[in-house]
């Protein structure tokens, strides 16, 4: 055993994946300035060691375990090293890791679909299962699952992270309901727009298909569209607040939403009927007007 004492209470320690930017990299450093034990993933050496120089930079106590998400092997060797951080097993489980995918449904090779579905999905729920063994023996455990409004409130361009979002969601509330009689509280917690480097990526996604083939018109629209947004979102500071409060209370609720953009979003998505929904979508993209006709079966620039 070789775990910290912490002042904060239950969960003593906290494994938190994809802890070295955004979202990830705020809580793991909230959950340390509380007294907790944290261990952040990171996809290598350099960036586990980044990690941890960062937390000390701030008078912080971390540790970091390498960890590639799409690989079982890692994933169970990143578990595996947690286990010799703490007593058998971390108590808590933040499955934060994930990655966006920007683009039309049918513009998007198969290879990056695969990939997110994996990260996202795959990958996160595969963490899920290899800390649920450590908390069964105990009795006791906590798992908190970071989804996306975006789940709940599908747009043009975001269909196969949306997707992917979905799948996460849905598992989690099933996961929680099949823990509980184990002691284990699972908790889907839903951001909206938060200004991460989530969002360099989602644009770098949006230059290669408008260079490559697809639409090039709406490609470049939902970049310009989405850069507006990202330049207007805040920090992943609530949302990390949000997780601290997840894992601190007694009674979690299972479910919480996150930004005012989150949850004006879901309350018109249910609220209105359906046509309503898409047509302020297709308009914020410049879908609602007919494209010209392509003989060649292949959409190209429109320009407009």
């Amino acid at each position: 055993m070789n775990e910290r004492t912490s002042g904060a209470g239950w969960p003593a320690s906290v494994l938190v994946t994809g802890a070295t930017s955004g979202i990830g990299l705020a809580t793991a450093l909230l959950l340390a300035r509380q007294g907790r034990q944290v261990i952040g993933t990171a996809r290598s050496k350099d960036k586990a060691d980044a990690l941890v120089s960062t937390a000390r930079a701030q008078g912080l106590a971390l540790d970091a375990v390498v960890m590639d998400l799409t690989d079982p092997v890692s994933c169970r060797e990143a578990v595996a090293g947690a286990a010799d951080l703490t007593d058998g097993g971390p108590h808590a489980l933040v499955a934060n890791a994930g990655i966006p995918l920007t683009g039309a449904i049918t513009d998007l090779s198969e290879d990056r679909i695969r990939e997110v579905l994996e990260v996202n999905v795959v990958g996160t729920l595969r963490m899920c299962t290899l800390v649920l063994p450590a908390m069964r023996r105990r009795g006791r455990g906590r798992i908190v699952t970071v989804s996306s409004a975006g789940a709940r409130i599908p747009s043009p361009m975001s269909g196969w992270y949306a997707a992917s979002k979905h799948a996460l969601s849905a598992a989690t509330h099933s996961l929680r309901m099949e823990t509980r009689r184990y002691g284990v509280q699972v908790v889907l917690v839903e951001p909206g727009t938060v200004a991460t480097p989530f969002w360099d990526r989602a644009q770098e996604d949006l230059s290669a298909l408008t260079t490559a083939h697809g639409d090039a018109g709406l490609n470049d629209r939902a970049a310009r569209l989405f850069s507006r947004i990202q330049r207007s979102a805040g920090g992943p500071q609530p949302v990390a607040r949000t997780i601290a409060k997840a894992l601190g209370v007694p009674r979690p609720r299972r479910r919480y939403t996150v930004g005012l953009d989150a949850h004006l979003g879901t309350a018109l998505q249910y609220a209105a009927p359906l046509w309503l929904s898409d047509h302020i979508k297709t308009r914020l993209f410049a879908l609602h007007t007919p494209a010209a006709a392509d003989p060649t079966g292949v959409a190209q620039a429109s320009g407009s």
